[in-house]
């Protein structure tokens, strides 16, 4: 336990702390739309609870309901993923991140995990007994993976390689070029790839989304997603993987994963029944998300660029921003004063990763604009007095 560590959730201990006493917190700290001026698509409710009415209330399927399957393979097709091989409907992407992580590694091995990197990836490594071995994401090329680093950070207990495209916590949208060429160093070392795609649909610019898989049918991949993010329901646990790639080195692999999940029994029943009409109804409610989006991230960046001791590469997914900070002391040092003494709650950056002697803080921009200008103004008071 010792070394099972996830920041998001570890600063929130204080904030409630500071809450009893009185104070209002200004939260750009968790990733949960509904928390804020976002709202769960009606024909979602509705699906969820005919499911409930007619008596979907039981365990379900290990591997999850039928149609929910079928659903996310459509999504797959949609998105040039072939060779599919397994799906699997799972209780938030973090069970799927757990349960493939399980399938896999054994104590000692490691995975290649981004730095800035998402803090699941490392806790489920923690016990596992495994080790995150982190490659570079690069700030001065808008945080595309160093495929230098990576080719560096290669050792013979190495197994897997994670992705996270649309990136938590940079908000980086990688070019496909640098994904064709992680799917052909997984290839030359024998790796799985492990793409992490939940804010595929909340692409800010012009620009589409490519899935790894798409490009390297051949390779060991699998591919999660859910409906917490795109689909405004955090607090269901709905999400999946899709493994794909050759079928002979897959199956071995997929039916592991098979095995842990029958062992859990099932994700939850009648919420599973929200996944075709998500994936297969009405999207009208992401125009109006990424809309709400790109307005925060330009007020964000915009604030950045004015900012003393602040820059920000701008992101081009996701709803996160993560800035780099010029300042002395440790950035969990300024970021639990600036909880302390402005009531703002974002995250520190070494809490994800980052380059020796860098600073950097994650901003959730989710919140409407005048709680964001009124947080970044703490944020700049805070600067200004302490330097």
């Amino acid at each position: 336990m010792e070394h099972i560590h996830y920041a998001i959730r570890d600063l929130a201990v204080l904030a409630e702390e500071i809450e009893r006493q009185g104070h209002e917190i200004l939260p750009l700290n968790i990733g949960d739309p509904l928390q804020f001026d976002f709202q769960t698509p009606s024909h979602m409710i509705e699906a969820v609870a005919k499911a409930m009415r007619d008596g979907k209330n039981g365990y379900a399927p290990s591997l999850g309901v039928a149609e929910a399957i079928e659903a996310v393979r459509g999504e797959a097709a949609r998105k040039g993923i072939r060779s599919v091989q397994s799906v699997f409907i799972t209780a938030g992407v973090s069970e799927a991140v757990d349960v493939s992580l399980t399938a896999l590694v054994n104590p000692g091995e490691s995975l290649l995990t981004p730095a800035p990197e998402y803090p699941l990836y490392s806790a489920v490594l923690a016990k596992l007994g495994a080790t995150p071995n982190s490659y570079r994401l690069d700030e001065a090329n808008a945080w595309q993976p160093d495929l230098d680093d990576l080719e560096r950070r290669i050792t013979p207990g190495t197994r897997a390689i994670v992705v996270i495209n649309p990136n938590n916590p940079t908000g980086a949208v990688y070019a496909e070029k640098t994904l064709e060429a992680i799917a052909e160093f997984a290839r030359r070392h024998k790796l799985i790839v492990f793409s992490d795609e939940i804010y595929d649909k909340l692409i800010l610019d012009d620009e589409p989304h490519v899935s790894i898989a798409a490009l390297a049918p051949d390779l060991p991949v699998v591919t999660f997603g859910g409906l917490s993010k795109s689909y405004l329901v955090p607090g269901w646990r709905v999400g999946w993987a899709i493994v794909s790639g050759e079928a002979t080195a897959v199956k071995p692999y997929a039916e592991g994963v098979a095995k842990l999940l029958r062992a859990r029994l099932s994700a939850s029943h009648p919420q599973q029944y929200a996944v075709r009409a998500a994936l297969e109804g009405p999207q009208d409610h992401l125009i109006e998300v990424r809309e709400k989006l790109r307005r925060r991230r330009d007020l964000t960046v915009a604030w950045c660029e004015r900012t003393p001791r602040v820059s920000c590469v701008s992101p081009r997914g996701a709803f996160y921003a993560f800035p780099r900070l010029e300042i002395k002391e440790p950035d969990e040092v300024f970021i639990r004063q600036l909880l302390r003494d402005q009531h703002v709650l974002v995250v520190h950056g070494s809490g994800f990763g980052e380059a020796p002697g860098t600073r950097h803080f994650r901003i959730v921009f989710l919140p409407d604009e005048t709680m964001l200008t009124r947080a970044y103004e703490c944020i700049g008071r805070m600067l200004e007095r302490s330097h």
